[in-house]
């Protein structure tokens, strides 16, 4: 009786460590799996991942089809321009956040600026290594949040908010803009817009906001 016992208790045992062995094996592969940089990065200048970057909410937009009064009503600047020069910041004491600072020449003023004005913003690194990018000498138009209490600013619902103009003056609908924009009455089912009927849509939809 005793080394029946004995034997049912080292069974137990047995199952017990081999279960436990298991789980952690799996949390150590799923730490493995994770990757250095989040693949979902936020559509706000800052990241939630830390404290810094909790001291302004931003308006939620629509994730499957923001419309146009979405995006212009969560926008405090939106020109079209050129980009000039592009530098990257460094973290320090009076900086807390590592940046990409981008300088456009405005061409077009919609809200928030001047035309022919030099303007600068900053963004955070982490958007930039996530592919939203600029390079000099391209033209864009854009719906950028208003600035962060850090200084900080993106487009407004990532790539929703920014927009390529050609060599023309048109502005160029991607197939999400197209999607997003169907039933508006000025941009719907156009891919290439002239600069004026497109600030004439975005000022119509600041009406309806």
């Amino acid at each position: 009786m005793y080394r029946r016992s004995a034997a049912c208790l080292l069974l137990v045992l047995f199952v017990l460590t081999a279960s436990l062995a298991g789980q952690t094996d799996r949390q150590v592969r799923s730490s493995e799996a994770l990757p250095d940089f989040p693949i979902r990065l936020p559509q706000h200048p800052e990241t939630p991942a830390s404290p810094l970057h909790n001291s302004l909410r931003r308006p939620v937009l629509c994730r499957d089809s923001p419309a146009l009064p979405q995006i212009s009503g969560a926008a405090g600047t939106i020109f079209s321009g050129t980009v000039t020069r592009i530098d990257h910041h460094a973290t320090t004491s009076g900086a807390p956040v590592e940046t990409v600072s981008v300088t456009f020449h405005v061409e077009s003023a919609i809200r928030g600026v001047m035309p022919g004005e030099d303007l600068s913003i900053s963004q955070w690194i982490g958007l930039w290594s996530a592919g939203q990018r600029y390079r000099v000498g391209e033209r864009v138009l854009l719906f950028l949040y208003p600035r962060s209490k850090l200084g900080l600013t993106s487009c407004v619902g990532g790539q929703i908010g920014r927009f390529a103009v050609d060599t023309r003056g048109r502005v160029l609908l991607s197939s999400r803009h197209l999607s997003a924009f169907r039933t508006d009455p000025v941009l719907g089912g156009r891919s290439r817009v002239p600069l004026r009927d497109f600030a004439l849509a975005v000022r119509r939809a600041g009406e309806e906001e």
